[in-house]
């Protein structure tokens, strides 16, 4: 397996911690890297947390920040690979080209990504496209489906971990 992660997968203050746990446990799955920004609306130690992650948690490799400018100092160089996934765009993500050790960002279950975030690199956001009166999708849906249409198309082009 390769020592770059397949993705970075970002969540921006998540709310819900079985969300979160299943989030985790993608990543194992995956081989990405899961960034949690706070703050968070429950504590990283939660049984739901660790619950919903099965006995995947201890080989996640996970990074906590306290706020969002402790993101941008600790990766001041991630936002130029980030892609922000959001309801409120026009593109969809069939549109991106993913590429290993891209970043993606999701938003809070209730909010979604503030506006001040993803609206200055519009054109690095992406939503999923949706058919029906649904307004969103459940974030570890979300997560899962951006993770691995990224996975498809590394595989697709014989990129990545995926390559076979």
């Amino acid at each position: 397996m390769s020592l770059e992660p397949t993705f970075h997968i970002v969540l921006y203050q998540p709310e819900i911690p079985t969300n979160t746990g299943n989030i985790g446990r993608l990543c194992v799955a995956s081989g990405c890297h899961l960034h949690l920004i706070g703050p968070m609306g429950f504590s990283i130690d939660e049984k739901q947390v660790k619950r919903a992650g099965l006995d995947y948690w201890v080989h996640l490799q996970h990074s906590y920040y306290e706020n969002f400018e402790a993101f941008l100092q600790a990766h001041p160089t991630a936002m130029d690979r980030m892609s922000f996934l959001t309801t409120k765009t026009e593109q969809i993500l069939f549109d991106k080209s993913f590429q290993q050790g891209d970043w993606l960002m999701f938003g809070p279950e209730t909010r979604g990504l503030p506006e001040e975030i993803w609206r200055p690199r519009a054109a690095q956001s992406f939503k999923i496209p949706m058919i029906g009166p649904t307004r969103s999708l459940n974030l570890a849906n979300s997560v899962s489906i951006v993770a691995f249409e990224g996975v498809r198309q590394l595989r697709a082009a014989k990129q990545g971990p995926f390559r076979s």
